[in-house]
């Protein structure tokens, strides 16, 4: 036990008169009396030889020991930072380098666009929650339990709540504002939109969607179609051809699917439109009596049209992107190519 205080005696006495000059002297003192293998370590291993009666005593010494080491390495803590400035071969002077600035995603560019198009008609944008009820994405579109029409939309279903899921299309945010009972609605409701579909060049389980719904008194067919037409010459110029074809959703009555002249072949037939010279861009038609109902409207009254469009397309088709998987990979080589867009 002596010669256990002698040597902690000693060891004081060398803490005291440790002068270090520079970050490295401190550093050898730290690993000599802090370190996992250093002497303060060392001597609360000795705790083992005293006696049982003169533990707390010991214990009291070595706590000493202990705080005398670290309130001494302490008083020259400010040597780690002279020494890190010192061996630096940095030119202060010089400087900083630039923060590079990232860009906006080609999605985010082409819904901008599409937003802007839609507000100098007069469309306000409405939103709406991603995890939707059965009602509001199904069943007050006219989509009742068991419709055939479910089959056309694979839905992810919150197991936990069988009446909750992953909305298919924002067309919920549809019927949300119908139901505010605000009329007229003239509103487009871009957002994303999730199905269970297997992922390929020109598919994938989640995606984003720009739709639109106009009710008001007398609103007709006419209206719909010179809507579109605008649409599609502001966005993609005045020598696309247009055409609409039949169609048919529980939601809306007549429908129709709007094609536009592809913009990768000019018309002429390639890969992308299957060598039509065609490419589908959006579905749309007069809502139905059955939805307006639903949502507390007058069908005798008021009539308004719907349309909805996938923006991935938009863009590829603005792009002549031929891969849908390109857009959520974050491969920066072809993000890069977009730096330029607006």
């Amino acid at each position: 036990m002596e010669q256990i205080e002698q040597q902690i005696a000693a060891y004081k006495q060398e803490i005291l008169g440790f002068e270090p000059a520079t970050a490295a002297d401190l550093e050898q003192y730290r690993i000599k009396f802090l370190g996992t293998k250093g002497i303060v370590k060392a001597m609360f291993g000795e705790m083992k030889q005293v006696p049982n009666d003169r533990k707390k005593e010991f214990g009291q010494v070595l706590n000493g020991f202990k705080q005398l080491a670290e309130e001494r390495y302490a008083q020259f803590e400010h040597l780690k930072d002279n020494g890190a400035v010192a061996s630096t071969d940095a030119d202060l002077t010089l400087p900083a380098e630039p923060h590079r600035l990232g860009t906006r995603h080609p999605i985010s560019v082409v819904r901008n666009k599409i937003i802007s198009i839609f507000e100098r008609l007069g469309f306000a944008i409405a939103e709406g929650p991603e995890i939707e009820d059965d009602w509001h994405n199904f069943t007050a579109l006219n989509l009742p339990e068991n419709h055939p029409a479910r089959d056309m939309q694979d839905t992810f279903y919150i197991s936990k709540h069988p009446d909750w899921l992953l909305r298919t299309h924002t067309s919920s945010v549809q019927v949300r504002a119908m139901e505010s009972g605000k009329l007229p609605i003239r509103i487009i409701c871009p957002g994303r939109v999730y199905r269970n579909e297997t992922i390929s060049a020109r598919a994938h389980c989640f995606f984003h969607q720009v739709e639109g719904l106009y009710i008001d008194e007398n609103v007709s067919f006419a209206d719909l179609k010179q809507t579109l037409y605008h649409f599609v010459k502001e966005l993609f110029g005045d020598t696309t051809r247009i055409r609409f074809r039949p169609s048919y959703f529980p939601f809306t009555e007549p429908s129709a699917e709007m094609d536009i002249s592809c913009q990768i072949c000019g018309g002429s037939g390639c890969n992308v439109c299957k060598h039509t010279g065609w490419v589908e861009i959006l579905g749309c038609g007069m809502v139905h009596p059955k939805v307006l109902e639903n949502c507390g409207i007058d069908p005798e009254k008021y009539t308004g049209f719907a349309f909805g469009m996938g923006i991935e397309r938009i863009t590829m088709l603005n792009y002549q992107i031929k891969d849908l998987r390109l857009f959520s990979e974050n491969d920066t080589r072809f993000l890069e190519q977009f730096e330029g867009a607006l």
